[in-house]
Protein backbone atom coordinates (compact mmCIF):
# COMPACT_ATOMS: atom_id res chain seq x y z
CA UNK A 1 0.00 0.00 0.00
CA UNK A 2 1.10 3.57 -1.07
CA UNK A 3 2.16 5.90 2.11
CA UNK A 4 -0.32 8.59 2.34
CA UNK A 5 1.50 11.68 2.14
CA UNK A 6 2.67 10.28 -1.28
CA UNK A 7 -0.34 10.90 -2.42
CA UNK A 8 -0.67 14.26 -4.60
CA UNK A 9 -2.66 13.14 -7.03
CA UNK A 10 -5.10 10.83 -9.21
CA UNK A 11 -5.07 8.93 -11.69
CA UNK A 12 -8.49 9.03 -14.23
CA UNK A 13 -8.01 5.10 -15.24
CA UNK A 14 -11.40 4.73 -17.33
CA UNK A 15 -9.35 7.01 -20.39
CA UNK A 16 -7.40 3.75 -20.55
CA UNK A 17 -5.28 3.84 -23.74
CA UNK A 18 -7.05 5.47 -26.59
CA UNK A 19 -4.13 5.46 -28.98
CA UNK A 20 -4.47 7.57 -32.28
CA UNK A 21 -8.33 7.98 -31.48
CA UNK A 22 -7.28 10.77 -28.99
CA UNK A 23 -7.38 13.36 -31.92
CA UNK A 24 -10.73 12.37 -33.33
CA UNK A 25 -12.14 12.25 -29.57
CA UNK A 26 -10.61 15.65 -28.70
CA UNK A 27 -12.45 17.26 -32.08
CA UNK A 28 -15.53 15.66 -31.46
CA UNK A 29 -15.54 17.08 -27.54
CA UNK A 30 -14.49 20.78 -28.58
CA UNK A 31 -16.87 21.06 -30.71
CA UNK A 32 -19.27 20.03 -29.16
CA UNK A 33 -18.35 22.33 -26.50
CA UNK A 34 -18.43 25.28 -28.51
CA UNK A 35 -22.00 24.17 -29.65
CA UNK A 36 -22.89 24.60 -26.10
CA UNK A 37 -21.41 27.43 -25.12
CA UNK A 38 -22.03 29.08 -28.42
CA UNK A 39 -26.32 27.60 -28.47
CA UNK A 40 -26.35 28.80 -24.68
CA UNK A 41 -24.53 32.20 -25.19
CA UNK A 42 -27.43 33.06 -27.95
CA UNK A 43 -29.91 32.68 -25.82
CA UNK A 44 -28.77 34.70 -22.62
CA UNK A 45 -28.19 37.81 -24.76
CA UNK A 46 -31.39 37.64 -26.66
CA UNK A 47 -33.20 37.23 -22.99
CA UNK A 48 -30.96 40.22 -22.16
CA UNK A 49 -31.16 42.81 -24.92
CA UNK A 50 -35.35 41.71 -25.25
CA UNK A 51 -37.23 44.23 -22.80
CA UNK A 52 -40.09 41.37 -23.29
CA UNK A 53 -37.99 38.94 -22.43
CA UNK A 54 -37.71 40.41 -19.07
CA UNK A 55 -39.97 39.02 -17.39
CA UNK A 56 -39.97 35.83 -14.51
CA UNK A 57 -40.16 32.29 -16.42
CA UNK A 58 -37.63 34.08 -18.80
CA UNK A 59 -35.00 35.28 -15.99
CA UNK A 60 -35.29 31.64 -14.44
CA UNK A 61 -34.43 30.24 -18.24
CA UNK A 62 -31.77 32.76 -18.65
CA UNK A 63 -30.22 31.18 -14.99
CA UNK A 64 -30.67 28.16 -16.51
CA UNK A 65 -28.71 28.85 -19.52
CA UNK A 66 -25.81 30.35 -17.12
CA UNK A 67 -25.85 27.00 -14.95
CA UNK A 68 -25.40 25.09 -18.55
CA UNK A 69 -22.05 26.55 -19.49
CA UNK A 70 -20.62 26.54 -15.85
CA UNK A 71 -21.53 22.77 -15.82
CA UNK A 72 -20.17 22.25 -19.38
CA UNK A 73 -16.84 24.70 -18.64
CA UNK A 74 -16.38 22.00 -15.28
CA UNK A 75 -16.42 18.62 -17.51
CA UNK A 76 -15.35 19.41 -20.79
CA UNK A 77 -11.41 21.29 -20.34
CA UNK A 78 -11.04 18.25 -18.29
CA UNK A 79 -11.74 15.68 -20.45
CA UNK A 80 -10.23 17.66 -23.70
CA UNK A 81 -6.70 18.23 -21.14
CA UNK A 82 -6.79 14.43 -20.37
CA UNK A 83 -6.53 13.43 -24.19
CA UNK A 84 -3.17 14.10 -24.49
CA UNK A 85 -1.65 13.13 -21.44
CA UNK A 86 -0.32 9.98 -21.07
CA UNK A 87 -1.00 9.43 -17.38
CA UNK A 88 -4.02 10.88 -17.38
CA UNK A 89 -3.36 12.17 -13.53
CA UNK A 90 -5.06 15.11 -11.81
CA UNK A 91 -3.63 16.63 -8.57
CA UNK A 92 -5.85 17.00 -5.82
CA UNK A 93 -6.11 20.62 -5.80
CA UNK A 94 -7.52 20.78 -9.17
CA UNK A 95 -9.55 17.65 -8.52
CA UNK A 96 -11.43 19.07 -5.88
CA UNK A 97 -11.88 22.57 -7.77
CA UNK A 98 -13.30 20.15 -10.26
CA UNK A 99 -15.69 18.40 -8.27
CA UNK A 100 -16.99 21.71 -6.35
CA UNK A 101 -17.82 23.21 -10.15
CA UNK A 102 -19.56 20.42 -11.33
CA UNK A 103 -21.32 18.86 -8.33
CA UNK A 104 -22.44 22.39 -7.24
CA UNK A 105 -23.88 23.10 -10.64
CA UNK A 106 -25.71 19.48 -10.66
CA UNK A 107 -27.48 20.96 -7.85
CA UNK A 108 -27.88 24.57 -9.21
CA UNK A 109 -29.20 22.84 -12.44
CA UNK A 110 -32.46 20.55 -10.65
CA UNK A 111 -32.83 23.47 -7.62
CA UNK A 112 -33.51 26.11 -10.82
CA UNK A 113 -35.88 22.98 -12.74
CA UNK A 114 -38.04 23.60 -8.88
CA UNK A 115 -37.46 27.14 -8.97
CA UNK A 116 -39.29 27.18 -12.58
CA UNK A 117 -41.61 24.78 -11.62
CA UNK A 118 -42.51 26.73 -9.04
CA UNK A 119 -43.23 29.38 -11.17
CA UNK A 120 -45.38 27.52 -13.59
CA UNK A 121 -47.71 26.37 -10.83
CA UNK A 122 -48.18 30.40 -10.20
CA UNK A 123 -48.93 30.65 -13.12
CA UNK A 124 -51.39 28.53 -14.33
CA UNK A 125 -52.70 28.23 -10.48
CA UNK A 126 -53.06 31.79 -9.38
CA UNK A 127 -52.68 33.66 -12.97
CA UNK A 128 -54.38 36.94 -11.36
CA UNK A 129 -51.48 37.32 -8.75
CA UNK A 130 -48.67 36.15 -10.54
CA UNK A 131 -47.44 39.33 -11.35
CA UNK A 132 -47.73 40.12 -7.44
CA UNK A 133 -46.39 36.84 -6.46
CA UNK A 134 -43.21 36.38 -8.85
CA UNK A 135 -42.28 40.39 -8.93
CA UNK A 136 -38.82 41.28 -9.82
CA UNK A 137 -37.58 41.22 -6.05
CA UNK A 138 -39.41 37.79 -5.45
CA UNK A 139 -37.58 36.53 -8.62
CA UNK A 140 -33.90 37.47 -7.21
CA UNK A 141 -34.47 36.28 -4.01
CA UNK A 142 -35.20 32.66 -5.54
CA UNK A 143 -32.46 32.81 -7.40
CA UNK A 144 -29.98 33.52 -4.82
CA UNK A 145 -31.65 31.24 -2.60
CA UNK A 146 -31.07 28.62 -5.48
CA UNK A 147 -27.24 29.41 -5.80
CA UNK A 148 -26.68 29.56 -1.95
CA UNK A 149 -28.77 26.28 -1.21
CA UNK A 150 -26.64 24.25 -3.67
CA UNK A 151 -23.13 26.27 -2.67
CA UNK A 152 -23.69 25.20 1.35
CA UNK A 153 -25.07 21.89 0.48
CA UNK A 154 -21.93 20.97 -1.09
CA UNK A 155 -19.64 22.72 1.09
CA UNK A 156 -21.13 20.75 3.80
CA UNK A 157 -20.90 17.75 1.88
CA UNK A 158 -16.91 18.42 0.34
CA UNK A 159 -16.05 19.29 4.10
CA UNK A 160 -15.94 15.55 4.92
CA UNK A 161 -13.49 14.77 2.62
CA UNK A 162 -10.63 17.76 3.36
CA UNK A 163 -9.36 16.03 5.99
CA UNK A 164 -9.14 12.82 4.64
CA UNK A 165 -5.79 11.11 3.58
CA UNK A 166 -5.60 8.75 1.05
CA UNK A 167 -3.74 5.63 0.72
CA UNK A 168 -5.02 4.96 -3.12
CA UNK A 169 -5.20 7.04 -6.45
CA UNK A 170 -7.08 5.51 -9.13
CA UNK A 171 -10.32 6.46 -10.23
CA UNK A 172 -12.28 4.28 -12.43
CA UNK A 173 -14.12 7.06 -14.42
CA UNK A 174 -12.91 10.17 -16.52
CA UNK A 175 -13.86 13.05 -13.92
CA UNK A 176 -13.44 12.85 -10.10
CA UNK A 177 -16.14 11.35 -7.98
CA UNK A 178 -17.29 12.20 -4.83
CA UNK A 179 -17.80 8.63 -4.01
CA UNK A 180 -15.00 7.17 -5.48
CA UNK A 181 -13.01 9.78 -3.78
CA UNK A 182 -13.83 8.73 -0.56
CA UNK A 183 -12.99 4.95 -1.10
CA UNK A 184 -9.15 6.05 -1.84
CA UNK A 185 -9.00 7.36 1.44
CA UNK A 186 -7.29 4.99 4.38
CA UNK A 187 -9.78 5.02 7.23
CA UNK A 188 -13.11 6.74 7.00
CA UNK A 189 -15.89 7.01 9.55
CA UNK A 190 -19.46 6.53 8.73
CA UNK A 191 -20.59 10.38 8.55
CA UNK A 192 -17.88 10.70 5.85
CA UNK A 193 -19.33 7.63 3.98
CA UNK A 194 -22.79 8.74 4.18
CA UNK A 195 -22.00 12.41 2.76
CA UNK A 196 -22.73 11.59 -0.79
CA UNK A 197 -26.17 10.34 0.42
CA UNK A 198 -26.85 13.93 2.24
CA UNK A 199 -25.63 15.60 -1.02
CA UNK A 200 -27.82 13.44 -3.06
CA UNK A 201 -30.88 13.97 -0.61
CA UNK A 202 -30.62 17.69 -0.46
CA UNK A 203 -29.72 17.80 -4.26
CA UNK A 204 -32.00 15.24 -5.63
CA UNK A 205 -35.09 14.06 -3.37
CA UNK A 206 -35.55 18.01 -2.14
CA UNK A 207 -35.99 19.73 -5.39
CA UNK A 208 -37.71 16.39 -6.67
CA UNK A 209 -40.43 16.91 -3.91
CA UNK A 210 -41.04 20.56 -4.85
CA UNK A 211 -41.42 19.81 -8.32
CA UNK A 212 -43.85 16.96 -7.88
CA UNK A 213 -45.89 18.69 -5.62
CA UNK A 214 -45.86 22.08 -7.98
CA UNK A 215 -47.00 20.24 -11.21
CA UNK A 216 -49.37 18.20 -8.93
CA UNK A 217 -50.91 20.93 -8.54
CA UNK A 218 -50.64 22.40 -11.79
CA UNK A 219 -52.31 18.84 -13.63
CA UNK A 220 -55.44 19.15 -10.71
CA UNK A 221 -55.86 22.62 -12.83
CA UNK A 222 -55.58 21.94 -15.74
CA UNK A 223 -58.61 18.83 -15.29
CA UNK A 224 -60.93 21.42 -14.60
CA UNK A 225 -60.12 23.91 -17.73
CA UNK A 226 -60.55 23.87 -21.37
CA UNK A 227 -58.45 22.30 -24.14
CA UNK A 228 -56.94 25.44 -24.88
CA UNK A 229 -55.15 26.08 -21.49
CA UNK A 230 -54.59 22.57 -21.22
CA UNK A 231 -52.38 22.43 -24.21
CA UNK A 232 -50.91 25.67 -23.12
CA UNK A 233 -50.04 24.45 -19.97
CA UNK A 234 -48.76 21.43 -21.48
CA UNK A 235 -46.47 23.27 -23.79
CA UNK A 236 -44.87 25.40 -21.47
CA UNK A 237 -44.25 22.42 -19.06
CA UNK A 238 -42.92 19.74 -20.97
CA UNK A 239 -39.56 21.28 -21.52
CA UNK A 240 -39.23 21.42 -17.69
CA UNK A 241 -40.20 18.01 -17.67
CA UNK A 242 -38.08 16.60 -20.30
CA UNK A 243 -35.12 18.28 -18.15
CA UNK A 244 -36.25 17.03 -14.89
CA UNK A 245 -36.25 13.51 -16.37
CA UNK A 246 -32.83 13.73 -17.87
CA UNK A 247 -31.67 14.91 -14.91
CA UNK A 248 -32.93 12.05 -12.86
CA UNK A 249 -31.70 9.53 -14.96
CA UNK A 250 -28.35 10.72 -15.18
CA UNK A 251 -28.40 10.87 -11.15
CA UNK A 252 -29.76 7.24 -10.17
CA UNK A 253 -26.90 6.11 -12.87
CA UNK A 254 -23.99 8.08 -11.58
CA UNK A 255 -25.21 6.75 -8.15
CA UNK A 256 -25.39 3.21 -8.75
CA UNK A 257 -22.36 3.22 -10.81
CA UNK A 258 -20.43 4.70 -8.17
CA UNK A 259 -21.43 2.40 -5.42
CA UNK A 260 -21.86 -1.22 -7.56
CA UNK A 261 -18.97 -3.00 -10.32
CA UNK A 262 -21.06 -3.01 -13.36
CA UNK A 263 -18.98 -5.95 -14.92
CA UNK A 264 -21.83 -6.34 -17.26
CA UNK A 265 -21.86 -3.09 -18.77
CA UNK A 266 -19.59 -2.59 -21.45
CA UNK A 267 -16.62 0.24 -20.69
CA UNK A 268 -17.40 2.86 -23.39
CA UNK A 269 -20.80 2.23 -22.86
CA UNK A 270 -20.09 3.07 -18.91
CA UNK A 271 -18.01 6.05 -19.95
CA UNK A 272 -20.75 7.44 -21.98
CA UNK A 273 -23.36 7.33 -19.07
CA UNK A 274 -21.28 8.67 -16.98
CA UNK A 275 -21.09 11.77 -19.01
CA UNK A 276 -24.13 11.75 -20.51
CA UNK A 277 -25.97 14.44 -18.63
CA UNK A 278 -23.14 16.77 -20.01
CA UNK A 279 -23.54 15.70 -23.02
CA UNK A 280 -27.66 15.62 -23.77
CA UNK A 281 -28.15 18.78 -21.46
CA UNK A 282 -26.62 21.75 -21.91
CA UNK A 283 -27.34 21.77 -25.72
CA UNK A 284 -30.60 19.67 -25.21
CA UNK A 285 -31.76 23.05 -22.85
CA UNK A 286 -31.53 25.73 -25.28
CA UNK A 287 -32.89 24.02 -28.39
CA UNK A 288 -35.96 22.64 -26.42
CA UNK A 289 -36.58 26.33 -25.16
CA UNK A 290 -35.30 28.11 -28.37
CA UNK A 291 -37.80 26.10 -30.52
CA UNK A 292 -40.76 25.59 -27.87
CA UNK A 293 -41.46 29.23 -26.59
CA UNK A 294 -42.32 31.73 -29.15
CA UNK A 295 -41.27 34.43 -27.70
CA UNK A 296 -37.56 33.24 -27.67
CA UNK A 297 -37.89 31.96 -31.06
CA UNK A 298 -39.11 35.29 -32.49
CA UNK A 299 -36.34 37.09 -30.62
CA UNK A 300 -33.61 34.72 -31.93
CA UNK A 301 -34.51 35.19 -35.28
CA UNK A 302 -34.48 39.38 -34.97
CA UNK A 303 -31.47 38.48 -33.43
CA UNK A 304 -29.49 36.54 -35.82
CA UNK A 305 -31.51 37.71 -39.56
CA UNK A 306 -32.50 41.10 -38.96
Amino acid sequence: MENSSEIVSFVLAAYGNIGNLKYLYFIIMLLWYLSICVSNTILIVVICMDRRLHEPMYILLCNLFVNEMGGSTSLYPLLLSQMFSDTHEVTLPWCFLHMSCIYTCSSIELCSLAAMAYDRYVCICYPLHYNVIMSTGRVGLILLLVWMYSIVNFIFSFSFIIPLTFCGNVIDKVFCDHHLVIKLACSVSVLTKMSDLFFAFFTLVVPFSLILVSYMKILSVCLNTSKENKHKAISTCSPQIVSLSNMFVAGIFHFVDSRFEMTQVPDKVRIILSIYIFIIQPILTPFMYGLKLPKIRESCKKLLFD
